[in-house]
């Protein structure tokens, strides 16, 4: 049975001529954009509709949490031919996720040669590219070799996209229509590489969160979707950090879940009051939190390994914790236990509320992307592009089927429409391509 393409969406845009005028103006006299840019002061917001319930639009998907909308089918094996519905090259280089929303997927990525950091857009049914917006033409920054200066991923509402990227000493946030017209941009502020930078940028209610945590004190910032204006923002601690915010409604109220920086904090998202916070969080964090509506999970590698359960009431306690090394792939939840990937290539099941392991399993490989779920399914990808699928079950580990997908993978992959979304790399001697790769029955 093949999957048919969906029809496009119309959302109401209304683009300005003037915008396109100035920014080629700017650039031509070297004027360089600082907080909020001319384009959000000349051009009317777009009216953002809310992405389809079985989109993927943004980091670790629709609920934030890894997991894929119910009731989708999905392909548990593929190969060179087998259920590949397309591939297609993608230029330069970057660890983002997909961004799969309406009739498109969206990449960010990095040209490592000139430093240019881009915005890509490609047809979701076909694969066929559509747009490459460059949003800087230098500047990127990266240090650690598994690090990219486009480690980020797109985030959506439905009528704009946003983008986090280093350059030139400061980390900026961008938006852009899904056409690739730059809107905004806003230097939210300076930043000292250390490893990289992986922040991607959360859409929550009206309101843009980024975060960039470093060494000479970050900065989290809430910046209103349409125009790029800083609604408020919070210093943070002066130690490196590389965790995504997420927001989670826990015990009635939202809250801004920040972790690392040895510390987990829970800020108000309308106002970025600090609603509790407990020391004892790794300095350096790579995951994003998942939450049982209790607790939320902290996990790192940097100074210390540990996977901590912190009561989200208020109070901070922390439940339990173990010595695990759950650095860089994100955690995931469900009825009651968590599923993790150690980075050493060992798959674990833990009693949520208890942290009693229930089983592990050695899969080989390092893994630094995050595994994703539908249903009772559990997706894993390696760094050499082995895909391991497995039940979500705490009797057992029970593997589906193993698979592989190009000669590298540092990206988390998308599910969205019944389909399968993975960012590969393929090697020929000294030549290195990466790829956008779509799976599905076919």
């Amino acid at each position: 049975m093949s999957l048919q393409p969906r029809s496009p969406r119309v959302r109401p845009a209304f683009p300005c001529l003037a915008a396109p005028c100035l920014a080629s103006l700017l650039e031509r006299v070297g004027v360089a954009v600082g907080m909020v840019t001319f384009f959000a002061l000349f051009a009317p917001p777009l009216a953002a509709a809310p992405p389809d319930a079985d989109d993927w639009p943004g980091w670790r998907g629709p609920t934030h949490d890894g997991q894929a909308a119910a009731g989708q089918h999905v392909p548990q094996t593929w190969g060179d031919a087998a259920n590949v519905v397309w591939t297609v090259d993608v230029p330069g280089r970057g660890n983002g996720s997909p961004t799969v929303v309406g009739n498109r997927v969206y990449l960010a990525t990095c040209d490592e040669a000139t430093g240019s950091q881009s915005v890509l857009a490609y047809q979701r049914a076909t694969g066929k590219p559509l747009w490459q917006r460059q949003v800087h033409a230098e500047g990127a920054m990266r240090k650690n070799e598994k690090s990219t200066g486009a480690s980020t991923t797109v985030s959506a509402d439905g009528g704009r996209l946003f983008i986090t990227f280093p350059n030139s000493d400061a980390v900026f946030c961008t938006a852009l229509d899904p056409d690739g017209t730059i809107l905004w941009q806003t230097r939210v502020c300076d930043y000292a590489i250390h490893q990289g930078y992986g922040a991607s940028p959360l859409v929550h209610d009206g309101r843009v969160f980024v975060v960039a945590d470093h060494r000479n004190r970050g900065r989290v910032a809430a910046l209103d979707p349409a125009t790029g204006k800083v609604l408020w923002e919070k210093e943070r601690p002066p130690v490196p950090n590389y965790s995504s915010p997420v927001v989670w409604k826990l015990f009635g109220r939202d809250q801004l879940i920040l972790t690392g920086c040895d510390k987990v904090a829970a800020l108000d998202p309308a106002t970025g009051d600090t609603l509790w916070e407990k020391e004892g969080a790794t300095t350096e964090c790579v995951t994003t939190t998942v939450t049982d509506g209790e607790r939320v999970y902290s996990s790192g590698g940097y100074p210390r390994n540990h996977i901590a359960a912190y009561r989200a009431d208020g109070s901070g306690t922390v439940d339990w914790e173990n010595g695990e090394r759950v650095y860089v792939p994100s955690l995931l939840y469900s009825r009651g236990h968590l599923y993790a990937i150690l980075d050493a290539g060992i798959a674990a099941c833990f009693d949520a509320a208890t942290g009693e392991e229930k089983w592990k399993q050695r899969l080989g490989g390092n893994f630094s992307a995050s595994p994703v779920m539908l249903g009772e399914t559990i997706f894993a990808t390696s760094e050499t592009g082995q895909t391991h699928v497995f039940r979500a079950t705490p009797e057992k580990f029970e593997e589906l089927a193993v698979n592989r997908l190009g000669d590298e993978t540092f990206a988390s992959p998308a599910i969205s429409g019944g389909r399968l979304y993975f960012r590969v790399a393929v090697t020929s001697g000294d030549r290195r391509q990466e790829k956008l790769v779509c799976i599905g029955q076919r």
